[in-house]
């Protein structure tokens, strides 16, 4: 849950800013579209203020401090790369970040138009990211697992969208037959690990970046395959799976699955997010269906 005892405003984020980076404090603080975890301020043209508003906030910029510079110049699209780190204060008693800013908009609030580039670039990405992981990577508490082992989470969320009949028989049995799917046998690998609309960028039609590696962790790339339905338009996974090139069917299974998952969460998230809770948005309802659709399409031929 969020800490609603903590207002975060513009003049809070400047004052910080006045006391531990007066070098940035003259450039225009405006707030832009935040996460769950974090409300996010533009600092001038290039840079972010990310200010953690739940109990597990500071953990994940933590992480997104120790493996970002490691991971972005190894990627092909621009990732938020740390700058300086804002630390606990009277004002403020949690720490917080500075990142680098990354241009586009966010899929949630635009559209993917070139869905070819799209799948290329998106395959690309992730074949670039999901290298194995050093030993010392993190492990996810919340995602990562294989499908049977998320069963209770997917029950509540196709009861609480679809709660029965026609299209809730088919997300089933698209769950089903993820969660009969042989497990990851391979090595851990990077994985974003929440890979939907909010957290990607768009410019020109197409994938512009990627944001928000807060959940990332070593393990099943599934967990971000699912964005070949999560993400691209119709029709698009499967020249998503040729350019990735590495998946096996096994894995395709429990990635159409784990779409299915997060399509649901979407669609929910959606529904709340009208009534002001962080981090849900009424756009997500409509991009959680226009997934589920996708996902109940079929799987790449």
């Amino acid at each position: 849950m969020t800490d609603s005892e903590i207002e975060i405003t513009a003049d809070l984020v400047q004052d910080l800013l006045r006391e531990q980076h007066p070098d940035l404090a003259g450039l225009a603080v405006r707030e832009v579209a935040g996460g769950w975890d974090n409300q996010q301020w533009r600092l001038g043209d290039e840079l972010a203020v990310r200010m953690p508003r739940t109990d597990r906030a500071p953990d994940l910029q933590r992480k997104e401090r120790r493996w970002l510079p490691v991971l972005a110049p190894c990627l092909p699209l621009p990732v938020p790369n740390p700058v300086r780190t804002g630390e606990p204060s009277a004002r403020f008693p949690r720490p917080w970040t500075i990142m680098t800013w990354v241009p586009g908009e966010p899929l949630d609030c635009a559209s993917i138009g070139r869905g070819d580039h799209a799948a290329d670039t998106l395959a690309g990405f992730l074949r670039a990211l999901h290298v194995e992981a050093p030993a010392e990577a993190p492990a996810s508490s919340d995602r990562g697992a294989h499908p049977k082992k998320c069963t209770d989470g997917f029950d509540h969320f196709l009861q609480a969208v679809a709660p029965g009949g026609g299209i809730a028989d088919e997300v089933r049995a698209v769950w089903d037959d993820a969660v009969a799917a042989p497990e990851w046998e391979g090595p851990p690998l990077w994985v974003h690990g929440d890979l939907h609309p909010a957290n990607v960028v768009v410019s020109d039609g197409t994938l512009a970046g990627v944001i928000d590696f807060g959940d990332m962790f070593a393990g099943d790339p599934a967990w971000d395959l699912a964005a070949a339905w999560v993400i691209l338009p119709a029709g698009a996974a499967s020249r998503f799976f040729d350019a990735y090139a590495h998946a096996d069917e096994a894995t395709i299974r429990r990635a159409r699955g784990l779409a299915a998952l997060k399509s649901l969460f979407l669609m929910l998230m959606g529904q709340n997010g009208d009534r002001g809770l962080p981090g849900g948005k009424p756009a997500w309802g409509p991009a959680g269906r226009a997934a589920l659709d996708r996902v109940l399409g079929g799987g790449p031929t």
